[in-house]
């Protein structure tokens, strides 16, 4: 299974890219920001993209707004990474199209587990 992993915290990724990667045997791809994760999600065809909320410049509700309008990366799944886990902003992300939600700060040992399981697999 391969990720884009999208933040643009250097040491979340690092963190998340080992749980996925080495925990839970994924192939990882990084992104820091959302014009960079349109692009590599465009190359890299990942079966599912785990997207930072907050980022400097393009959040992550406008990169996933961005993913869905091009048509070789609109159906990929999106799974946001956020410490605003607020219900009422999870509802929001999940109106705008997000497979769901979790929350920061994570158990990198459980990460790719809960991922599984926010996918259905």
């Amino acid at each position: 299974m391969k990720v884009l992993l999208v933040d643009d915290e250097e040491d979340v990724r690092e963190i998340a890219r080992l749980s996925l990667g080495r925990v839970g045997g994924m192939d990882v791809c990084e992104a820091s920001n959302g014009p960079e994760a349109l692009r590599r999600a465009e190359e890299e065809k990942p079966d599912f993209i785990l997207l930072d909320m907050m980022m400097p410049g393009m959040d992550g509700p406008a990169t996933l707004q961005a993913l869905r309008a091009n048509p070789s990366t609109a159906s990929i799944p999106i799974v946001f990474l956020t410490a605003k886990a607020l219900p009422s902003e999870v509802e929001r992300l999940h109106q705008l199209g997000a497979a769901g939600v979790i929350t920061k700060p994570f158990d990198p040992m459980t990460l790719a587990r809960e991922v599984r399981r926010v996918l259905g697999q």
